[in-house]
């Protein structure tokens, strides 16, 4: 790819783009104030025929990138100029590189891809920015990737970059963030991977069998009907990583086990790849349990929300003592995902970030004294469900 880069001499104004504003977008643009000094960089692509699918149908991909950047980009034969802030423009130019590099592998580009190069590039340019590096060096060419049969799964943030990285190196890995944004869906890849590779003989998927808020009473059937509801989040991703067949031959065989947690007492997992997920509704006996199963040539992944919690009221959650227990504890890693890891629907990460200045708020008026509906004694436990109380008190939908 050939890529020219010229930038105007002159500073010019950059206000909102009108073309963002009339598609519903009233976001923030990504890095970019509402008005400051723009800057123009021109791109220029050597191969034709693979232009069409960098913009999409309808330049559907441009008008994405405009509407999430906060740019301007205008197309003209093989050249694509970009204006906007120095941030804004920089991270864009970085993201058409990445996916430009992604058509010359012959790998597909759509909607998912863009976002995923945008949020990429974003934070890629936070983590230069505040190592204060004059010349950042972004590291999007040399991304790890897990190989499944199905293909090579890449990472859609700067935070999945770190997880896969993490769970290639760590024996026991734990996974912290809000729903959305692959925790427990790259542990699973990186399972199928091993087991493919032949570095493990199988792989062990479990979780706690809590309900979510509601009380489903008696279910029919056998064993295994009664607790495949809980797993089917475990069985979806399985199925994105291989053929449907093989997924039931393995299960049949025992190279894939999924099970809830009450079953893993007595056990000792070796040559393994266990996932915890939903670990935030395990108890502190559960997950100790669970922790303590590792065998020899074994890797373990926890993946859960501290802020998702639905075990019953008073009941501590295992995972966030766990993560203070084993904080100093060496051979242990760490992800932790936020909102702008979120690689659902763009309105996921808005949801959990609208959800999580709610909850600090309430946070802070209980500090105060008791306000927001809390009463003076009950200041000291942060549980979700105080939390949630509070706020249907406040604005007035719990009378």
């Amino acid at each position: 790819m050939t890529v020219p880069r010229s930038v105007s001499a002159a500073p010019v104004a950059l206000r909102a783009n009108p073309r963002s504003m009339a598609a519903g977008n009233m976001d923030r643009p990504l890095m970019a104030d509402t008005v400051s000094a723009a800057r123009t960089v021109t791109l220029q692509f050597d191969d034709n025929a693979l232009l069409p699918l960098l913009y999409g149908e309808h330049d559907r991909h441009l008008a994405q990138i405009e509407q999430r950047a906060g740019v301007r980009l205008a197309s003209r034969g093989n050249r694509l100029t970009i204006t906007g802030s120095p941030e804004a423009s920089g991270v864009v130019e970085t993201a058409l590189r990445t996916l430009w590099k992604r058509l010359e592998r012959g790998e597909p580009t759509g909607i998912a891809e863009v976002e995923a190069a945008l949020r990429l590039s974003e934070g890629a340019a936070r983590t230069a920015m505040a190592a204060e590096s004059p010349e950042p060096r972004l590291p999007l060419s040399d991304l790890p990737a897990i190989r499944t049969r199905k293909g090579a799964i890449a990472p859609r943030s700067v935070a999945q970059s770190g997880y896969m990285e993490m769970l290639g190196r760590h024996e026991m890995v734990f996974g912290i963030g809000p729903a959305g944004t692959g925790k427990t869906y790259l542990a699973v890849a990186q399972g199928v991977a091993l087991l493919m590779a032949g570095r493990v003989d199988r792989i062990v998927l479990s979780r706690p069998a809590v309900e979510a808020g509601e009380r489903l009473g008696f279910l029919p059937g056998d064993m295994k009907e009664k607790v495949d509801p809980y797993l089917r989040p475990l069985y979806d991703a399985l199925h994105d990583m291989m053929p449907a067949d093989q997924v039931a031959r393995r299960i049949t065989s025992g190279e894939i086990e999924i099970a809830p947690l009450a079953f893993m007492r007595g056990r000792t997992l070796a040559h393994c790849f266990a996932i915890l997920d939903e670990a935030q509704n395990t108890t502190p006996a559960q997950i100790k349990m669970f922790l303590t199963r590792m065998g020899e040539g074994t890797r373990m992944v926890i993946t859960g929300d501290p802020t998702q919690v639905d075990l019953p009221n008073g009941q501590k959650s295992g995972l966030v003592e766990a993560l203070a227990v084993l904080d100093s504890v060496s051979g242990i890693g760490v992800t932790r995902f936020n909102e702008q890891d979120v690689v659902r629907h763009p309105l996921v990460g808005r949801i959990v970030a609208a959800y999580n200045r709610a909850d600090e708020r309430a946070a802070q008026d209980r500090g105060a004294g008791g306000r927001a509906g809390f009463p003076p004694e009950s200041a000291g436990r942060a549980t979700a469900e105080t939390v949630r109380r509070g706020r249907k008190e406040n604005d007035g939908t719990g009378k």
